[in-house]
């Protein structure tokens, strides 16, 4: 791996827009030659680019090789910066335009958990765009494993996440977060089943697992998992179709299918927290703090649907 050139002191923090989208393209395509022509660049100027911003950091910032270039551990960090950059450079712009008129045209990116989009964004995303109709909504989902919703926050390609708040995965530093709602676990077995904790076992894995470790180490009923799959929409199929049984959140349970009991589990049962995470920088646009605002009113419904 090639050393990097001593950063250049005097433009070491000026790295310009042109540099930053350059840095992402490089990341996005997995080197220079895609790169180049997803920017409509030649790869010799994408080459000269990354060699331009490793000069002024003074750190290699992508390792090249026969299969492409991947960022280094400093192109990590400074790639979600870039991106992160590059977002509040078209918020400036969309906010001093809507300036005049108290209002925002654009896109707002969301990253969210399959349950929290299918429950908690409709009717918040209803009352966003009926505020701010220039607003455009643009919806991810993603697993609530790993660095989750909060990651893509963190890395720049979420304006805001929808997330579990307090598990073992800690919010990335720097992001602010928000508590929504509290979302209790429940027993999920076949209607009519007479002995449900007999039942084999279906579980999946996500993020808040953290919220029932303690919990389940002290159920001696509870087997170890027969079936695991990556998505609760699936193991409750599974569950409805006679399989097993599962320990889910409420809000999992929402929209079950047909042939699906639900048990409560007691005082004892884990819970987890639903809550909102952004970067300071974002929460002050006013499509974010509108978004925010719209969650809150939002969630209590949600959570008198699922008590």
């Amino acid at each position: 791996m090639p050393a990097a050139e001593p950063p250049d002191r005097a433009a070491e923090a000026d790295l310009a827009p042109n540099e930053l989208r350059v840095l992402v393209a490089v990341d996005a395509a997995g080197g220079f030659t895609a790169a180049a022509a997803q920017l409509g660049l030649t790869q010799s100027a994408v080459s000269h680019a990354v060699r331009a911003c490793e000069r002024k950091i003074g750190v290699v910032l992508f390792d090249r090789g026969r299969h492409g270039a991947r960022p280094t551990p400093a192109g990590v960090r400074a790639v979600a910066h870039a991106r992160r950059i590059l977002r509040l450079l078209e918020t400036l712009g969309a906010e001093a335009r809507g300036a005049a008129a108290g209002s925002v045209e654009g896109p707002l990116r969301i990253a969210a958990f399959r349950s929290a989009a299918a429950h908690l964004l409709p009717a918040a995303l209803a009352r966003l765009t009926a505020r701010l109709p220039g607003v455009r909504p643009e919806v991810a989902i993603v697993r609530e494993v790993g660095r989750g919703t909060a990651g893509e926050v963190a890395d720049g390609r979420a304006d805001i996440g929808i997330a579990t708040l307090g598990g073992s995965q800690a919010i990335p530093a720097g992001l602010l977060s928000g508590r929504l709602f509290e979302d209790p676990y429940a027993l999920a077995y076949p209607s009519g089943h007479r002995e449900p904790r007999g039942l084999p076992l279906i579980d999946w894995d996500e993020n808040c697992g953290s919220y029932t470790r303690e919990w389940w180490s002290a159920q001696k009923w509870l087997p170890r998992a027969t079936i695991t799959a990556q998505d609760d929409s699936v193991v409750l199929s599974m569950v409805a179709q006679g399989m097993g049984m599962a320990v889910a959140p409420q809000l999992s349970l929402l929209g079950a299918p047909p042939g699906l009991a639900i048990e409560d589990l007691g005082e004892s049962r884990p819970r987890r927290e639903i809550g909102y995470v952004t970067t300071p920088a974002m929460a002050r646009s006013l499509a974010v703090r509108t978004f925010i605002r719209e969650l809150r009113s939002t969630a209590p419904e949600v959570a008198h649907r699922i008590r």
